[in-house]
Formats: structure tokens, sequence, C-alpha cells
């Protein structure tokens, strides 16, 4: 019976959660399950709670970050620590802060942890526990979520419920679910010889242990070099392989790519040091030991051919027909360092939880609003999260998705409490001052490029604008529904991009005149730059479906690119603030400079149009607020002519009020300067 009343009233209301647990002991409700209390974990716990809804994190060791308590072995963090920018903006200064999770609270950003440039990882594990203690986020510590399945339910808002069981068989129920366990299962690949393989979570980091031995490492990511940089200056040589070969992130602007940091192999190789890095296919590769323990590559297909009986003996190595084949000489130890991949084992078969394909099959399929693609109201946020914009963008890093998780909020806002996704409406003439505002301090703009955007939705006849900020690109199409937002009279869309023929294999990032500085070349721009789309109307699903795979959105109506900047200060007026404005001003047909009120005045006489400056301002007496000392004061310093009323009517005492003015108006006239200079004056801002 008590099932049957809880579902009716969680049909009725998503708040009834706590009646529910008074008609049944044999499960805990909650309005959101958030599985995993590391950084996206933390984050997202950080938004339903500063909203006040009913949440629980269910984090499976003693303390929130565990990964991190573990992980990077060698305790070297790849993301930056820049402490010092030279400005003071806060949103600014989070470009440039990989580390820290978005809050209120000022003691906790990470820079307050390590003066580090790349930090220690045990800062990492501090700064989350000082995170969730601080904010008093609901973690429930040592529960291992080892089960999760559907619990279908006609009363339910999407047909059913999600059911958690623990390690202690204890039962949680939610109606919406959030997937924050990261990637923690480490990659093997199976080969013949693969019993032989130390893996990168278990292989010891002191280098004394590889004093003299010489070293073969499968894999080619930060976790590959970084173990190698650990033991480089101990081994004989250590020769790396893997089926791709080296991305340099500074190459790539993929941050998940090789860092500088790490690459002192690279190094050692080129300069013929002995080291070295071999492509090819793992899956084909074999290993055999022999009698005196060292470990020997083959090639699978020998042994699929040997005489089983004859033992090592009998095993054909490529040197036997190839006698100066690369890997011939043998190795002492093989390390297995081939990165991590999601955990599917728990989800049940009903909620559908597939892996991607290809490069992303270490990612459960996602839509790009971050929901799964088999289970209305479950959500993978986090480095799970990362097949949105794999090896594209910053989704899989916290600098990036802690402003994905943020946006998943919103459309949780949006969707289960009829909170429309937060904006601002300005008069049309903020809206060259808005866009630069925001392509300059942004943070969420500027990590999560091409993947998150602003959109500035257009009202009637162009008088205002609706400011959205960091929506989801990838379901721009699906924003009236996932916003509360209503886009009647078109929309632009405001995001970064890096040029699209600039990085890449076998490109040199580094020619000369690689920067472009003239505002007419924009669109030929090289690095991180911000580009404007314009849409006279909302685009539709297919044609987000139908778009070409590089662009990250469909082919608007007009578009426009803010030429680079070598130091990401696009405030130029000439280069970048007065190309832009006259981009709007075409897309928009109409005038947004700013104007004086001697320009205003000359325009109601000699057009049909005002421009919207003199419509809102000048024509609604919204001016500068007159007063008698401050007549007196431009009269003084010539701004102004000096026709007070003595100078009309000399020595003579005014009869009455409306006499003064008639003969004002009958026995002097006011002389008019010339107004023509301003109103061609384009340089007015």
């Amino acid at each position: 019976m008590a099932p049957v009343v809880c579902g009716m009233l969680l049909g009725l209301t998503l708040y009834a959660g706590h009646l529910c647990a008074v008609f049944a002991a044999d499960f805990l409700y909650h309005d959101y399950c958030v599985i995993g209390a590391g950084p996206s974990g933390l984050q997202a716990a950080y938004f339903l709670q500063r909203a006040g809804r009913d949440y629980v994190i269910f984090e499976r060791s003693h303390t929130p970050g565990s990964f991190f308590a573990l992980y990077p072995r060698h305790r070297k963090l790849i993301s930056i620590n820049k402490r010092y920018t030279g400005k003071s903006n806060s949103e600014f200064n989070l470009r440039h802060d990989w580390n820290s999770l978005l809050s209120h609270d000022r003691r906790l950003l990470f820079q307050r942890y390590s003066r580090d440039f790349f930090p220690d990882a045990d800062a990492m594990v501090r700064y989350l526990e000082d995170f969730a203690s601080l904010l008093k986020l609901r973690v429930q510590y040592n529960t291992a979520i080892v089960h999760v399945m559907l619990e279908k339910d006609r009363q339910a808002w999407n047909g059913h419920y999600f059911l958690l069981t623990d390690q202690d068989r204890q039962n949680y129920k939610c109606s919406s679910l959030l997937v924050a366990t990261g990637t923690w299962v480490p990659n093997v690949v199976n080969f013949p010889g693969s019993e032989y393989v130390e893996g990168y979570e278990t292989v010891s980091i002191n280098p004394e242990d590889f004093a003299g031995q010489t070293v073969l490492i499968l894999g080619r990511g930060n976790s590959a070099f970084e173990t190698a940089e650990n033991i480089l200056g101990v081994t004989n040589f250590i020769h790396m392989v893997s089926r791709s070969r080296v991305r340099l992130s500074w190459a790539t602007h993929y941050v998940g790519d090789l860092r500088a940091i790490n690459n002192g192999l690279l190094d050692t190789y080129q300069l013929k040091s002995l080291d070295g890095l071999l492509e090819g296919d793992l899956e084909d590769l074999a290993i055999v030991k022999d009698k005196k323990g060292k470990l020997h590559i083959t090639l699978r297909f020998y042994l699929e051919n040997r005489n089983t009986s004859g033992g090592i003996d009998s095993i054909t190595l490529p040197q036997d027909e190839l006698d100066n084949f690369a890997t011939r000489a043998p190795y002492d130890r093989v390390i297995r360092c081939l990165g991590w991949k999601f955990d599917f084992s728990i989800y049940n078969r009903s909620l559908r939880m597939m892996p991607g394909k290809g490069n992303k099959k270490k990612y459960p399929q996602i839509k790009p609003s971050y929901e799964s693609r088999g289970t209305r109201g479950l959500f993978v946020i986090g480095t799970a999260s990362h097949s949105v914009d794999f090896r594209k963008s910053a989704g899989g890093f916290i600098h990036g998705f802690r402003y994905t998780t943020r946006a998943v909020h919103r459309l949780l806002e949006n969707r289960h409490h009829g909170v429309p996704w937060p904006s601002t409406v300005y008069p049309i003439t903020q809206l060259t001052n808005s866009i630069i505002k925001r392509v300059n301090e942004a943070s969420g703009l500027y990590q999560m490029f091409s993947v998150l955007a602003d959109i500035i939705l257009l009202r009637e006849n162009a008088t205002a604008f609706e400011y959205l900020e960091e929506y989801p690109v990838g379901v721009l199409a699906e924003l009236e529904m996932q916003t509360g937002r209503k886009a009647p009279s078109g929309l632009f869309v405001i995001i970064m991009e890096y040029g699209r023929n600039f990085s890449g294999a076998d490109k040199d990032v580094f020619y000369y005149n690689r920067a472009v500085g003239e505002a007419q070349h924009a669109w030929q721009s090289n690095f991180l730059h911000p580009v404007i789309y314009f849409y006279k109307q909302l685009p539709t699903e297919r044609e987000m479906r139908l778009q070409h795979p590089d662009w990250p959105l469909p082919h608007p109506d007009a578009i426009h690119h803010i030429v680079e900047d070598f130091l990401t200060d696009w405030t130029a007026p000439n280069a970048h603030i007065l190309p832009l404005r006259r981009f709007l001003e075409n897309c928009l047909s109409t005038d947004l400079r700013n104007f004086f009120a001697e320009s205003c005045f000359l325009f109601a006489f000699t057009h049909q149009k005002l421009p919207p400056f003199c419509r809102q301002g000048y024509m609604r007496l919204q001016g500068l607020v007159g007063s008698e000392g401050l007549r007196r004061h431009a009269a003084e310093a010539g701004l102004l002519e000096d026709y007070t009323l003595s100078d009309f009517l000399g020595d003579r005492t005014p009869d009455n009020h409306k006499g003064s003015q008639d003969r004002l108006l009958r026995d002097h006239v006011i002389p008019v300067r010339p107004l023509q200079h301003l109103v061609y004056a384009k340089d007015e801002l």
C-alpha cells in the first residue's frame, strides 16, 4: 500500500519525498540523487542547495574527491593555478584558475590552498574537503551505490523513478539522478602475455625500483608520460608504444593531450638519447617471457602458428625475420598507462546506459543537454560527460565542467520547478557594450569554447533584448522549451572559437605571421576569439542535425568574427568595437550609436526614424537633469550661451509670466549653430 500512496504523492509534486518516507520504510526518498562526491558532484550539490532543493550525494569513500587521493600517482596536477593576472575581476581570473569550483565563498578559491602553478594533488583533496564542509553540503559518506534500476510508475513526471541500492542493501528512491562518478576504471587491453604487464594504478612510484632497467610503456597520454618522466633519469632506456601518434596540447588546443610539463621523453627521443616512441596496435602484440625473466615483444599471429610443445624456443620473434626490428631488445618491465573509462556495471539494463562509439566508447552516450540518451531524468555530469565535447573543449576537466554542471542545474530548475533560465533585459542601445563586456570577462565562454554560448533574444521591433549566459549550443533548437524564454524576433549567439585550419596533425602552429591583426581579416583568426552568429529565427532541430561537422552551429543569416587579440583584450575602439557595432547595426537595420542631445534634436526634424538612443533617451526627456547651478557653470565654461531673462528684457520687470514669454518670442531670436558635423561623426560612441 505504501508504495502506491508514495507514487500518487510524487505524481502531484516533486517535494513530497519526505512524506513518502513516513509511509514506506523500505526506501529513502530524495528529489535529486547525486552519485559521487568528486568536483562535479560537489558542484551540483552547491547549486541544488542554493536553490533549496531536496538532494543527497552518495560517496563510497570517507572523504570527497577520493580519486585525487590516489591519482595522479606522481601527485602533480596538470591543471594550472595562476594566482596573478594583473586584474581584480574575479570572473576574468577564473579563466586562468583551473581548479576552483564555483561558489559565493571567497575562501574557496584554490589559490588559497596552493602556491604552485601545477599544484600537488593533495591540495585538491584538502580543497574538496573544505568545499563540502564549509558549505555544509549533504554528503552521505561510506555509501557505495552498487545497483541502479528503474521503477515504472505512471504517476511519475517521466513515467519512472530511480531506485538505488548501496553495499548494505539500503534502498533509495529519487526522481532525478545525477551521475558524477567520473571515469575511474582502468582501460585494459587483453593480448597474449598481458598478464606480465603492470598497471599504472599499482606500479611502483619509487624511481630507484627501476634503476638500470629497460622499460616499455603502453600508452601515449599524460599518465604514460608522467610515468616516464618519473623514471627517465634511472632507466637504461624507455620505449613507448601506442596506436595513435603523440598529440601535443599546445598544437591541438585540447587540454587533455600531452602537456609540456610531462614531455621530457620527447627531448631524449628526438635528441637520440636511447629513449623512443613507436606506433602500433596493442591488440596485435604479444609478450613472451624467457627463462631469465626478460620480456620479449612479438606479434600475435606468430603465437597462433607456434609449436606449443616446443616451449619458448619455438616462438618466432620479429627479429628472426627482420634483424633490425625496432623492439628486438628485451625489456625488464612493461607498464600499462591507457587511461580510464566509465563504470557501466552498476546500471541495470532498464536504464539503457550505453557506451559511446569509436574514441568515445569510454563515456556513456548522452545528449548535448547532458541527459542520457536512454533514460529521461538521468544526467551525466563531470568527466564522464566529456563525450559532448571530447577532443574539442574542456568539458572533461574542472575548469570546464563547473560551467556545464551549472547549465544542467539551470535546465533542471526550468523543467521541474518552473524557474526560467536567468536573464537580464537591456535597452537595445546597450547591445554592443553587453557583448564586449562578456567576451572580455566571462570564464564559461572562454573555457567551454564552441560548447557554451551567450544568447541574445531580441524583443519586438528590436527596442530591447534579453541576455542569457552560457547556454549549451547543442540544444539551441530547444531553447524555448529548455529555458522558458521566447525567441520570436531573432537572436544573436556569442561563442568563442579557434581557427579551423590552424592546429592539428602536420600543422606548424609556430609559423611566421600566424596571428591576424586586421579587423577585415578577422574571419581568418587562428587563436581563440569571439564569434557572433545572427539568426532571424531559432534554428530547427533538422538544421542542427544537418550542420557542418566542423561548425558548432548551423549556417546563420549573418556571422561576425572579432579579430583575435594577443592580450585577449577585445576593447580596441577601431579593431574590435567599431566593426562589431556596424555588424549589429546591419543585422538590426538601426543605428546603435549614442548621441548628444543636439544631434537627437536635429534627427527629429530630418529623419522619419530616430536612432534607438534618441527614442529611449532624448525623446523621453531622460537626459541630464538641469539646474540653475549647472546652467550657470556651463555658461561660465563657454559651453552654453548665457540667455538669461535679464538679457532679453534689460532692466524691465515683466508684468506677468505669460507676458514675459510672449515678449521673449517676439523680441529675441536664438541663433542655431550648425549641427551637421554631429550627424556624420561615426566615431561617436
